[in-house]
């Protein structure tokens, strides 16, 4: 057998939360091996918004280029009353234009993102994606997992350090392990309908690209995707599946007589609220709908789930490159699964009493302010990254608030000695402190000697030639970055590879001997700093 160490991480299920968390492990350098049960990937119509958080873990993921090419994006996502047409307060995504190199969202059908996901992964990685191998039994061992795959040419079985759980509402693996779900269904289910009309030129409607038509009575979501338009609306229990004049009948009733309307796909859905009661079982990790199945609501489904991958394949780094403890695993469920119990999940009933005009009070949902572009955006997630339950969802207000630990830090602008750098790419693969100084001051910062951890300076006066501090600054100019991060002088911030802040620190430039930032780190890696205290 393969040297443990020399293994690949298994991932289970081939759909887009496995081929991100693919990608993930690829960026992360980590080896990893995919198995998809189907022949072909799925064609059937499914989710088709990702968000602006979504967006920025496939470009930390080397993908995002890839997915925009293939997809719509909208600045606006529109909240009209159905009764009378009228427009409420839309949320506009431009206002987070300081917050992200992404202040827009993107339709795009999970039909048309799953082809993209996959050559994108193809190459980055050939080879490590197999089709028509379905799992159908693994065994856990002290180092490695084993699976058994039934394939075309007949059982195989594959050795691997850890096994991803990647494999849906339906998950073997989550079967297999005997975790239960806890939850709901709904009586009610979802209509999809996939329409081709023109409403742009020869019945011109000017609706938003994403819009929300609330009603008592008959509520409806419009999507304009790349290749079509594609109306969402329940079903109440108990009615059949409408035929192909109904549902043409039907939008007709939203959107007025128009001429040249064909359906060009349906699939219809259950509503659930489901939650895996445990996440992890030794070397096996629950991720997306394995461990929580929440209907996509306000489009909180699939990019729920792409959270999960952007928070456990650095962990996974870490630990197989030896920098961190094994219980650095742990902090993926303790983080996660808030999110998706009490967030997502609780925010998708909020949204459909939204929409069914029964409740006002979802406020942090709707309106044109800029704590509602962060929330809707999924930008707003703050984590609870020290264990103390302090978590969160949504944003407030119409301005920023300063950073706070678990917020993920706004991916702002600086400028390094090779030209402008953007935070998240800084941190992309390695844990970043910024130090919030002044430059002018000389300030002495510690040696980088911690493995996954680099250290650089802030301030908007630039380092002097001869600081020996010239590599590890970040001009600041008009302190654009610093007030938006909203920190005082002298004062550190630890960011995670996931763009999320560990810790706000203060500490002083002129005698950094006990190095906060690097206790901080301690603690998350579960190690001890390797030199407390040298200073260049």
């Amino acid at each position: 057998m393969t040297a443990p160490d020399a293994l690949p991480v298994a991932v289970v299920g081939g759909g887009p939360i496995g081929l991100i968390t693919a990608l993930g492990l690829v960026h992360h350098g980590i080896s990893v091996v995919v198995f998809e049960e189907d022949q072909t990937l799925s064609m059937d119509t499914k989710a088709g918004t990702v968000l602006t958080r979504t967006l920025e873990v496939l470009h930390r993921y080397c993908a995002v280029d890839a997915v925009l090419r293939a997809s719509l994006r909208i600045d606006e996502i529109g909240d009209l009353d159905r009764a009378t047409g009228t427009s409420r307060d839309s949320v506009l995504t431009g206002t987070l234009a300081g917050d992200t190199r992404y202040p827009f969202v993107v339709n795009i059908p999970q039909h048309h993102l799953e082809p993209v996901l996959r050559a994108r992964l193809e190459r980055l990685a050939p080879g490590v994606l197999h089709m028509s191998h379905r799992m159908v039994g693994f065994t856990q061992h002290d180092e490695h997992v084993e699976l058994v795959l039934d394939t075309p040419e007949g059982e195989h079985r594959v050795a691997a350090r850890y096994l991803l759980a990647c494999d849906g509402g339906r998950s073997q693996t989550r079967e297999q392990l005997g975790i239960t779900v806890d939850g709901h269904t709904l009586a009610q289910r979802y209509m999809l309908v996939d329409l081709e009309v023109d409403l742009d030129v020869a019945n011109p409607r000017d609706y938003p690209y994403l819009a929300y038509f609330g009603d008592p009575f008959e509520w409806m979501i419009l999507v304009r995707q790349p290749h079509c338009w594609r109306f969402l609306y329940p079903l109440e229990p108990g009615r059949p599946e409408p035929d192909r004049d109904e549902l043409v009948a039907k939008a007709k009733r939203f959107i007025g007589d128009v001429d040249g309307l064909h359906v060009l796909g349906t699939n219809i859905y259950p509503v659930h609220h489901r939650v895996a009661d445990r996440w992890r079982d030794g070397r096996v990790f629950l991720m997306g709908d394995a461990a929580h199945l929440i209907t996509p609501m306000w489009a909180l489904g699939l990019n729920t789930g792409v959270l999960d991958t952007s928070n456990l394949p650095w962990r996974l780094a870490w630990v197989l490159r030896g920098w961190a403890d094994e219980s650095l695993l742990d902090g993926y469920e303790r983080e996660q699964a808030p999110v998706a119990i009490r967030g997502s999940g609780e925010m998708a009933e909020a949204a459909r009493a939204y929409m069914d005009r029964r409740d006002g009070g979802v406020a942090a949902m709707a309106g044109g302010g800029w704590g509602v572009a962060v929330t809707r955006s999924l930008l707003g997630v703050r984590l609870d990254v020290d264990g103390t339950g302090d978590w969160s969802m949504i944003a407030t207000g119409d301005a920023p608030r300063p950073a706070h630990a678990g917020d993920r830090i706004p991916d702002v602008r600086l400028f390094g000695q090779h030209g402008e750098s953007n935070v998240h790419d800084l941190c992309a693969d390695s844990f970043v402190a910024l130090y919030f100084t002044d430059a002018r001051r000389r300030p002495r910062l510690p040696v980088d000697d911690e493995p996954g951890l680099r250290r650089y300076l802030v301030s908007r006066w630039d380092t002097p030639l001869d600081s020996g501090l010239r590599d590890r600054a970040l001009f600041d100019p008009g302190e654009h970055a610093t007030s938006r991060i909203g920190v005082p002088v002298d004062t550190a911030i630890l960011v995670r590879p996931d763009g999320h802040i560990a810790a706000v620190v203060p500490f002083d430039p002129a005698a950094p001997e006990n190095d906060p930032v690097a206790e901080a780190y301690a603690r998350i890696i579960g190690r001890v700093p390797a030199r407390q205290g040298a200073l260049i």
